[in-house]
Formats: C-alpha cells, sequence, structure tokens
C-alpha cells in the first residue's frame, strides 16, 4: 500500500497529515489524490460515506488553492450546515501549515452580514450550503470568476435535498474552464445527469460497489412488534455502557417520542428533527458530538450530512421508503476501520420488503437477537462481585467497622455472595427484576399471566378506508382509531398508512367489536370499511353512524362525533 508521500502531497501537507496521525491513505484517497493534483481532468468518485471522501478532494485543493489572490479559487458545495462545517474543519487541519491560506463556511441559519465580511476580507476556499451560495451571489456578495475548481460533495444528498436548481444556477456562475469534481455514496439518474451536463469527459474512481456500505459494518436485523422496539434498544444500552448510538424514525413525532421516553428511564438521549430551530439542533448536535449524550434520535432528512467519529451504532425503527437512505444511515458507523453495526428493527410481516433490500444492495443481513435479559442480569452481578472482590481494603474505615461486623457473625461465604447478589439485584431497573424473576420461575410466570398483565400477546390485523389524504400521519390515524372506536391507543400495533387506506393491527380481543363499531358507519359524507385483512367481515347493512373531522387547526388528531337529527349522540 501507498503512504501519503507517494500520492504527490506538498510537504506542508504531509507535515499537517503527520501531526493528525494519519498513516496510510484510503483507497478512495490513493487513488483520486494523484489523480487530481496531476491533471485538470473532471473527477466522479463513487464511494461509501467514511470511507475518506474529505481527505481524497480536500488535500488537493488545498495543496492547489493559490493564497495570492483574495477570490475563491477553489470552491466546495454540500447538502448541510453540519457538512459543511466538518469539511471546513478538516480542510483547516489539512492547512494549519499554510497559515496564509483562508477557509470560509457559508451556510443558512447564521448571520449572513458576518459571512459577507469574512468573503470581503479575502478567501481563497469556500465551502458552502448551496442555498445560502445563491443567496450571497444575489447580493452579488461573492465573486466565483476566478474559481478554478468545485467540489459537489453528497451530490446524491443534495439533489435528493431538492437542490437542483441552485446547483444548476451556481454551476451556470462559475468559469466554464474549470475542473469538476464530484463525490457521491450512489449514483442514481439525477446524479448522472448532473455529470452529463457539467463535466467534460470525468474520469470515474470507483470504490467497492456503488449500492454496498463500509465492510467493517455488520447489517443485522431482529424481527418484533412496535411495541417491543424501546425494550429492545434499552437492552443494547444496558448491555454496553459505551454505545454510542444513532436512532433512525421514519416521523418527528416518533423521534419526539422515542427520545422522552428513553429520557424518563434515566438514558442521556436527544432529538433532531425538522421541527427544531437551528440553535436547537446546534445545541444537540454539540451535546452528541461531545457525548453528553450518547444515544441521538433523528429522521433522515434532520440527520442528512451528519458527520460523528466514534459512533458505535445505528438502529433503524423502519426500512427506509427509499433505499438509497440506508446506505447513507448506515454509513454512519464502522469509520476509520473500526467496526460498526447497524441494526433494523422490523416487524415480522416486512421480511420481504427486507429481502429486496438485501438483494439490491447486497449486504447479507444476519438475523440476531438483542441482549437477552437473563444475560444482563448475570452480567450486573458478575461485575458487581467483581467490583467487590478487586476493590482495596480501606484501613481508615476500621473504627467504623467495629461496630458493623457483628451483623456478618455466623453467615457462611455462600450466604454472603447470595445476599450481595441480592442487593445488585435489587438496584436493577424494575422492569428487568420483573422479566428475570419471570423467566427464573415459569411457575410464578404462568400465575402471574393468567391474573392478566396488560400486556398484548395477539394482533388481529385489519383494514381501513382512511389514508393520509384523511389523517396527517399515524399518530392521527391512532387517535381516530381509539375516538371512533372506543379503545385504548395502546391496543394498536403495527400501522401502515397508505394514500387511501391503512393495515393495522389490534389487540386479537378487541378486532371483532371494533369492526363490529364501524359497521354502516359514515365519515364526511363518505362510507367507512373497516374489515378483517382477509377480506371484507359482515354485512353493512343497519343504522349508519355519521362522523366529522374537527378543522382546529394544528391538531389534526381531534375529532369529534356529528350528532345527527332525530338520533341519540353516542357518548
Amino acid at each position: 500500500m501507498s503512504s501519503f508521500a507517494d500520492l504527490g502531497l506538498s510537504q506542508p501537507l504531509l507535515d499537517a497529515l503527520l501531526e493528525l496521525g494519519f498513516e496510510t491513505p484510503t483507497p478512495i484517497q490513493e487513488e483520486a489524490i494523484p489523480f487530481l493534483l496531476e491533471g485538470d481532468r473532471d473527477l466522479v468518485g463513487l464511494a461509501q460515506t467514511g470511507t475518506g471522501k474529505t481527505a481524497a478532494f480536500g488535500l488537493p485543493l488545498v495543496q492547489l488553492a493559490d493564497v495570492h489572490q483574495d477570490t475563491p479559487s477553489g470552491l466546495v458545495l454540500a447538502p448541510t450546515r453540519e457538512l459543511c462545517l466538518q469539511i471546513t474543519k478538516e480542510l483547516k487541519l489539512f492547512a494549519q501549515f499554510r497559515p496564509l491560506l483562508n477557509i470560509t463556511p457559508v451556510y443558512g441559519g447564521a448571520d449572513i452580514r458576518v459571512q459577507m465580511k469574512s468573503i470581503k476580507q479575502g478567501t481563497q476556499i469556500v465551502i458552502a450550503t448551496p442555498g445560502r451560495l445563491r443567496d450571497l451571489i444575489n447580493r452579488k456578495a461573492i465573486k466565483l470568476n476566478a474559481v478554478k475548481t468545485v467540489v459537489l460533495d453528497e451530490a446524491d444528498e443534495m439533489l435528493n435535498m431538492g437542490f437542483k436548481e441552485e446547483i444548476d444556477e451556481i454551476l451556470q456562475k462559475v468559469p466554464s474552464e474549470r475542473r469538476t469534481w464530484l463525490f457521491s455514496a450512489t449514483m442514481p439518474k439525477e446524479v448522472s445527469r448532473l455529470a452529463k451536463n457539467y463535466m467534460q469527459e470525468p474520469h470515474q474512481i470507483k470504490v467497492g460497489n456503488t449500492n454496498e456500505t463500509n465492510q467493517d459494518i455488520d447489517h443485522q436485523f431482529i424481527t418484533a412488534r412496535p411495541r417491543e422496539r424501546l425494550d429492545i434498544l434499552r437492552r443494547y444500552l444496558d448491555t454496553d455502557p459505551k454505545l454510542y448510538a444513532l436512532v433512525f424514525c421514519r416521523t418527528r413525532a416518533e423521534t419526539l417520542s422515542l427520545a422522552d421516553d428513553l429520557q424518563k428511564d434515566g438514558y442521556a438521549a436527544d432529538v433532531l428533527n425538522g421541527d427544531l430551530s437551528q440553535v436547537q439542533r446546534d445545541r444537540a448536535m454539540q451535546r452528541f458530538r461531545s457525548r453528553r449524550v450518547n444515544i441521538l434520535v433523528a429522521t433522515d432528512v434532520a440527520a442528512r450530512g451528519l458527520d460523528v467519529d466514534g459512533i458505535t451504532h445505528v438502529f433503524h425503527f423502519n426500512i427506509p421508503d427509499d433505499w438509497a437512505f440506508y446506505t447513507h444511515r448506515s454509513g454512519r458507523t464502522g469509520r476509520a476501520g473500526k467496526r460498526g453495526y447497524s441494526i433494523m428493527v422490523i416487524h415480522p410481516n416486512d421480511r420481504h420488503i427486507l429481502r429486496r433490500l438485501d438483494r439490491k444492495l447486497n449486504l447479507q443481513f444476519q438475523e440476531t437477537e438483542p441482549p437477552s435479559v437473563l444475560g444482563l442480569v448475570e452480567q450486573r452481578l458478575r461485575n458487581t462481585i467483581q467490583q467487590v472482590a478487586t476493590a482495596e481494603p480501606l484501613s481508615q474505615l476500621n473504627p467504623l467497622m467495629e461496630n458493623i461486623e457483628f451483623a456478618l457473625d455466623g453467615f457462611s461465604k455462600e450466604e454472603l455472595v447470595e445476599r450481595l447478589a441480592a442487593v445488585a439485584f435489587q438496584q436493577l431497573p424494575s422492569h428487568y427484576q420483573r422479566e428475570a424473576l419471570q423467566l427464573l420461575d415459569p411457575k410464578a410466570a404462568k400465575k402471574k399471566g393468567k391474573k392478566g398483565s396488560g400486556k398484548v400477546d395477539k394482533y388481529q390485523r385489519l383494514f381501513l378506508n382512511i389514508g393520509r389524504k384523511e389523517v396527517a400521519g399515524i399518530p392521527e390515524f391512532i387517535d381516530f382509531l381509539s375516538f371512533f372506536g372506543e379503545i385504548d391507543p395502546k391496543a394498536v400495533g403495527e400501522v401502515n398508512l397508505q394514500d387511501k387506506h391503512t393495515f393495522f393491527e389490534v389487540d386479537i380481543k378487541l378486532a371483532r367489536a371494533l369492526v363490529n363499531k364501524f359497521k354502516g358507519a359514515e365519515w364526511e359524507g363518505r362510507s367507512l370499511r373497516l374489515n378483517f385483512d382477509s377480506g371484507p367481515d359482515g354485512d353493512k347493512k343497519g343504522k349508519k353512524k355519521s362522523f366529522r373531522k374537527s378543522r382546529k387547526p394544528g391538531n389534526p388528531g381531534n375529532f369529534k362525533k356529528k350528532k345527527r337529527k332525530g338520533r341519540k349522540q353516542r357518548s
């Protein structure tokens, strides 16, 4: 394998890499750096997140920058504020022995006047998000006529986020005689179009399969019901105190609910979603980067461009709607040669979707089981007793021990260990105590089960002709169902919300009564149809109940029943 010295880098950059502890280049760096330093051809670099793409384009960009001009010669476009700042940080580290080189980040959510002042003072490399750069161009606050190199980083993400118009406008403003370096994890049609329209016979470097993720990541899946997911996550957190994780959810509401549940249980968790202001996003990211919180619960959109070192696990509480998102999600772990774990928690009915994803991305998902409760309890007991065994006695406490030792008289070594284990066991969260005792004493568990624990053991899958066109999301659908069906929301399992209808699960004990309540029902002038997934169940004759949705703004889950003339309203 080559060293960085073999790639043609200048001494100031080699000194910086030595200072940073970089020893050998990654495959994308080994191929891209010499090519970018030696020629003026355009480049398409295809490699997954976490493979060293920033250094692959950043080192040549720093070396080629002309410190004798005050206007930008290098321009990097990145999809998000977080990635923009991350690239800026890395390039400044590479340029630490080029003191005259100025690198300026520009992004939304910050004071544009400060950024304009920084550009006016002179800069050679600008790292920008497309929206903010277009704003600066329209204000005539930045000149791009001297740009010699344009880098499009995470090109697929920028296009997924809807920046096509901004990118087109920016690339039309820079000189046609320039180098364009495009880096992307995937190569969908939109990225191919971008390359065709704005690049001249680009050389392509492809590291691995563009549909594969980092080989240092173990891709696993667990089948579970939705209400079991929190318990599964808690087991991982309690088994490994060093776990540093991202958890992806489908909706903003789910991120808030999960983060709230984790915080109530005493875990250091935070949330990242599109409802947060930029200040709140920055605060959440700072807490996560500094590891004041070790669990960040996020949506796909909010976590785009997120780049944090040391993430050990990525948990997926749903299969992404766009399979390319899985590549970006899982790529947050398994960095710098360290092992990472990407764990998908899926509904048992979604195995066929996972199989299609596996065939598409060739990931070889392995089914796994979450850490067992008994294994976790045994580990805690062993750790406690090990701590006692290795603790150094404090002779200063001897005067106090004279009045305490008598309490241990008559106990054997085995009895003392048993009591020590009991004390350690009682310090465990109550849900682990209950489950462990039930597993260790099946008779007691069976007896308790007969009395009823309130847990839903079996679900029935149902169909309802209400979908996204009528309710804003899954939480609103559950509100609708629980109000009109007069059931506890906790009795609802997996919900598969479509545009015009919904498949959902409900406690099997309530299914028949729920179907009967919706027989002949109307809502906003249309007939409601609720039946078992296997087909219509029961006739639709009989008296009709008519419902309407409350139009209170901002509260799509608030519903009212419509009172019909001559008929008593149902309470």
